[in-house]
């Protein structure tokens, strides 16, 4: 489906725009307060779970952070068509969740992550799967594209040029598991919504 306007009512953007804002307030933070969000195994490890949740909201570098507000605001222009506050945030929470339990359990050499790329690619598998569910032929190429693409980097590696943009090694692990987060969300609703049609 070739969309012509963009999703401007408000359940489509008070969410996303409430993101937004807040990675960029983090991001203007001095550096103490913004090490005290991020993910880091030890501190996590003493007791400091909060960092499972505000760790995708900080970012290396401000190119960083403006690639991620970017993937952020085209997800909110492709889908954004899909995005009630609820369902929104139940799918950025799982993401969230299902991306950090994924790392902790499965990436033990991984000490500090930052960034919301992970959940963004849950945000990409469950909008592309509500495409789908809509009748929309385009959300069977998003969804074998990002599902590509994350199994690509599974096989060989991040891209060495985004690397050096945000100056950091790129968490291919995260997207593996926010992927994951946003296809278990969309069963769920999937199995939810066929079992209150019964």
């Amino acid at each position: 489906m070739l969309k012509l306007s963009l999703p401007l009512n408000k359940n489509a953007v008070l969410l996303p725009a409430i993101i937004f804002v807040t990675a960029v307030v983090i991001y203007l933070l001095p550096n103490g307060l913004e090490n005290f969000l991020i993910y880091d195994r030890v501190d996590i490890n003493n007791g400091e779970l909060w960092r499972l949740f505000t760790g995708h909201l900080v970012h290396t570098n401000f190119n960083h952070l403006l690639l991620n507000l970017a993937g952020l605001t085209m997800l909110w222009a492709l889908h954004g068509d899909h995005y009630q506050i609820k369902s929104y945030a139940s799918v950025f929470i799982i993401a969230i969740l299902v991306c950090s339990f994924g790392i902790y359990v499965f990436d033990p050499d991984m000490q500090r992550y930052v960034g919301l790329s992970g959940v963004l690619h849950g945000v990409f598998v469950w909008g592309a799967i509500k495409d789908i569910q809509k009748g929309w032929q385009s959300g069977y190429l998003l969804l074998i594209g990002v599902w590509a693409k994350i199994f690509y980097e599974q096989a060989f590696g991040a891209s060495a040029d985004v690397e050096k943009l945000i100056n950091a090694s790129v968490a291919i692990d995260a997207h593996l598991w926010g992927a994951v987060g946003g296809l278990l969300f969309a069963i769920f609703g999937y199995l939810k919504n066929k079992k209150l049609n019964n």
